[in-house]
């Protein structure tokens, strides 16, 4: 599904995280590491929006260096603390996610009726709290037919039902073969996502564990 090689990333010439050659195979999998450790750092360059050195090849056949647009349309990604032109509301968000990811519209009205959005996705982004805004970019993040969806830190500012949908979700695409890379300092509940392995972060590069 993934496939890492001479991965390299530096901020002011400091190396914060180097990986020499790592597959990673279809399934779910948590990212792990403490603050500071590079997951952030990791999904952004996985979801092609942050320079690297090395390459990153999707599928065995789309580097995000080379392919870019084809990489990028089957590459999702929620960040952590999403941030929206605040003039656009949810609705118009979501239909240029539509355009993009080529996703369709009852695709998208579906997790919004599943989250419970109906009542202020009309609003513009600017009025909404942490968890609308969070709830938010994991819709987009679902919109298309992505072979890989990144979701930094997907647990935190959500309400125990709605994190029930978010596991559905999860568990319906991955049924439907999307591979997931999760991060997050939660711990879901017992029970509630079977993993294929955990990535620990740690001492600047990647380990893959597998459970």
């Amino acid at each position: 599904m993934l496939h890492l090689q001479q991965f390299k990333k530096y901020y002011h010439h400091r190396l914060v995280l180097a990986i020499d050659n790592l597959r990673i195979t279809p399934g779910i999998y948590w990212i792990k590491g403490v603050n500071g450790s590079g997951k952030s750092t990791l999904l952004k360059a996985l979801a092609g929006i942050l320079h690297f050195e090395g390459d990153i090849v999707l599928n065995n056949c789309l580097n995000v260096k080379n392919q870019t647009r084809a990489y990028r349309s089957l590459v999702n990604f929620a960040e952590a603390e999403p941030i929206f032109p605040p003039y656009l509301t949810g609705r118009e968000m979501t239909e240029l996610f539509i355009s993009a990811k080529n996703g369709t519209p009852a695709q998208a009205e579906d997790y919004i009726n599943s989250m419970q959005m109906q009542d202020y996705i009309n609003d513009p982004v600017s009025t909404y709290s942490s968890g609308m805004l969070k709830k938010l970019s994991l819709v987009l993040a679902f919109i298309g037919n992505p072979s890989l969806i990144l979701l930094d830190e997907p647990l935190i500012t959500m309400d125990s039902a709605s994190l029930l949908v978010l596991y559905k979700w999860i568990k319906d695409s991955h049924a439907a073969g999307t591979s997931f890379l999760l991060s997050s300092h939660q711990v879901p509940e017992e029970g509630s996502l079977a993993t294929t392995g955990t990535l620990l972060v740690a001492a600047q590069t990647l380990k893959l564990v597998e459970p």
